[in-house]
């Protein structure tokens, strides 16, 4: 086996079924799953319908899919970026569907990283898993830079000495971010795509939580909006990646796409022949169609909105909360070890949340994730509320004991 395979480090849920297992929540609550990002709200309908119509279905399975997708998805794709980032892009080389972001995310490390034995990959810490596993089977080594309450939870890419620059061959960065829910300002978008270009290295920018934000008046800038405002119209070193999870509540439709340098994706979509994960032709049409679509999506995002609104209300006064600028979650310090904090709050509560040290690692002496909890609210409405309640009655209670 690839020896790389053995720095993989255990994925979080699977770290949780260890931490729950022998126990069992209390049957006098129902359970309240709010650890996995996976949202509950409904998908559009016309997908549905498109996903189930006979003659498409029908004409599409007996076809093999290509793998640099229909010429409708790529113009579906680069005419939303036009309308939401104000960008022009080539849909016929700057484009390319994927398998939703987490699958793209991983070989793209693989296929950028070249396994020098100085390589450097930076990410954000807390940060999605799948960014370290990537660089680890890339033969990169990760370098963290930590999200801390004293920087706002946003990572400090600029405390970065010259001499990590120098051997950075990938950075991923994640904006809205997951945990944090904390976006990127311009400048510091601006101020990494220079040194990228000071340095010789590849941006890839996870913008999955971008169409979920709360100032409907500001919403997360994109990286190459920045770019491109800056003046590099191809993008260089530049790549962004986007998925209708989030964005559309699909996330069993594993449909997302890749944009930005075509003098990087042009070799990608070359080890993505290979790698055999294009899309089924009749998911990419419906991805077509909800790309086209922004009804649902501003819809979705004033449900998150009215959730967040009232699930503040009632966390306000037992937490510190520092609220996300987008995405779905509330990254909550408890103050205590976040492990059996999680596991108490699933004893007593039948409330399942992920406890931040598995989202993380010791870095520069420390783990940013020890002491905080990530609590996804991807539920109904009422479910949130039901549960957000219940977590500040508990807290309240243990403060009193």
């Amino acid at each position: 086996m690839n020896p790389r395979l053995q720095k993989l480090e255990p994925y979080p849920f699977e770290r949780m079924n260890v931490l729950k297992q022998g126990i069992r929540g209390n049957p006098a609550y129902e359970h309240v799953a709010l650890s996995i990002g996976e949202p509950k709200h409904q998908p559009p309908q016309f997908v549905v319908d498109l996903l189930s119509d006979q003659d498409t279905l029908l004409n599409d399975l007996s076809t093999y899919p290509a793998t640099r997708g229909t010429p409708e998805l790529r113009e579906a794709i680069a005419n939303w970026l036009k309308r939401r980032f104000a960008v022009t892009i080539d849909p016929a080389t700057s484009v390319l569907p994927v398998a939703g972001t987490r699958e793209a995310l991983f070989s793209f490390g693989q296929a950028v990283l070249q396994g020098k034995s100085n390589s450097l990959a930076i990410l954000p810490n807390p940060f999605y898993q799948i960014y370290e596993g990537a660089i680890h089977l890339g033969g990169a080594t990760p370098y963290f830079v930590n999200s801390e309450p004293g920087s706002g939870y946003l990572p400090d890419y600029r405390s970065i000495d010259d001499g990590v620059w120098k051997d950075c061959e990938l950075l991923y960065l994640c904006s809205p971010g997951n945990p944090t829910g904390r976006t990127l300002p311009p400048d510091d978008l601006l101020w990494l795509i220079e040194q990228a270009h000071a340095h010789d290295f590849v941006i890839a920018a996870d913008e999955c939580y971008s169409e979920i934000y709360f100032d409907l008046e500001a919403p997360p800038s994109g990286l190459l909006e920045v770019a491109a405002s800056a003046g590099y119209e191809n993008f260089d070193r530049c790549v962004i990646f986007h998925s209708l999870s989030k964005r559309s509540n699909l996330p069993g439709l594993r449909s997302g796409f890749v944009a930005g340098d075509p003098a990087i994706l042009e070799p990608y979509f070359q080890y993505r022949t290979y790698e055999g994960c294009a899309l089924p032709v009749h998911v990419q049409t419906a991805s077509a169609a909800a790309w086209s679509d922004e009804t649902h999506v501003e819809a979705n995002r004033l449900r998150y909105a009215d959730k967040f609104d009232r699930i503040t209300g009632i966390l306000g006064p037992v937490f510190d909360l520092v609220d996300p600028q987008g995405g779905f979650y509330h990254w909550i310090n408890v103050g205590t070890d976040d492990q059996t904090f999680t596991r108490d709050l699933f004893v007593e509560q039948n409330i399942t949340v992920l406890p931040g040290s598995y989202l993380s690692r010791e870095a520069h002496g420390v783990n940013p994730g020890t002491g905080h909890v990530r609590v996804a609210w991807v539920a109904e409405l009422d479910e949130c509320v039901d549960a957000a309640s219940r977590l500040a009655d508990w807290v309240s209670n243990r403060s009193v004991s």
